[in-house]
């Protein structure tokens, strides 16, 4: 009974997938070039989506174009809508045209890729308030793709409270409506050394989002976020209570961080129970359980960024 269970519940060629999305500028698109040339390295038959209609700065070949289908350039033309409508346009363009377009491309490359880098639009709205985008990551769930939201934000935002405690509501939000296996990300994490002074508490205090009541008090001394104090606590409390928003630091450029994120997206994505590059047990449990002391973690994941 057991082995037939186990028959049963084999995918044969399992597919994954990463949802690369994040506001404008948080470096989606660089990600996904030395993403897409870190996994190639390690053996994964990858390749890159592109799902950003307006993203004329690629720096890597897609395998699949969403320009190709439709712009953002064309439906401010044609339709005469602003940036922020043609994008919503076009995302619900490419929802409507999953089955026509997207998943037969897809299937074409099913013998030659079984891992997939999506680079997303960068429009936040698409994804806390729209549900376009949503419904296209649904349909390749039903796809059996394994999935997982990669949410990069700039690291920059730890610098200043107002715009951190923006970040994390905006990252709650997204992962209530994704209802996906998900990853929060602060990006450029390399340039964190510039802004480190104006920290008011260590990186890990941003990473693990621990007591924001401190936060809280630093808000207070500035006039004019202190008429907003209710709303903030509120804000805060939300966060806390769901207790979903951590973040991993990224430095793209980075070898070793680049590892270190690959660990938690596998998690993420069940791909770390794949034979893939982790050959041992031990090993394949490590990266599977976390198994590791805080010290090294903060050897890794913290002072590589900070003096």
């Amino acid at each position: 009974m057991l082995q037939r269970f186990q028959t049963q519940a084999k995918v044969e060629n399992p597919r994954y997938g990463q949802l690369i999305i994040g506001p404008p500028g948080s470096g989606k698109t660089t990600y996904c070039n030395e993403a897409y040339k870190f996994y190639r390295e390690l053996g994964r038959q990858v390749g890159v989506v592109n799902l950003d209609p307006a993203n004329d700065n690629m720096s890597y070949e897609p395998v699949i174009n969403v320009m190709e289908l439709i712009t953002v350039e064309d439906c401010m033309e044609h339709l005469q809508l602003g940036p922020n409508g043609a994008l919503m346009h076009c995302a619900e363009y490419l929802e409507q045209h999953m089955e026509d377009w997207l998943l037969p491309a897809l299937r074409k490359l099913s013998a030659t890729h079984n891992y997939f880098l999506f680079d997303c639009p960068g429009q936040i709205e698409l994804y806390t308030h729209h549900n376009a985008m949503a419904l296209v990551f649904e349909r390749l769930e039903r796809e059996r793709y394994s999935l997982v939201t990669v949410n990069l934000i700039d690291s920059h935002y730890c610098s200043e409270p107002a715009k951190f405690i923006a970040t994390l509501l905006m990252a709650l939000n997204t992962m209530m409506r994704m209802s996906l296996p998900h990853v929060n990300v602060l990006s450029k994490a390399d340039l964190l050394r510039k802004h480190e002074s104006k920290l008011h508490f260590n990186v890990d205090y941003y990473t693990d989002v621990l007591d924001l009541k401190y936060l809280l008090e630093k808000l207070d001394d500035d006039p004019t976020m202190r008429k907003y104090q209710k709303l903030n606590e509120a804000i805060c409390s939300m966060v806390e209570d769901y207790a979903l928003v951590s973040f991993q630091l990224l430095d793209s450029f980075s070898t070793d961080s680049m590892l270190r994120l690959r660990n938690h997206i596998d998690k993420a994505n069940g791909y770390v129970y794949k034979a893939g590059e982790e050959q041992t047990v031990n090993s394949l449990l490590a990266c599977a359980v976390g198994a590791e002391t805080e010290a090294v973690r903060q050897q890794h994941d913290v002072q590589p960024y900070v003096e």
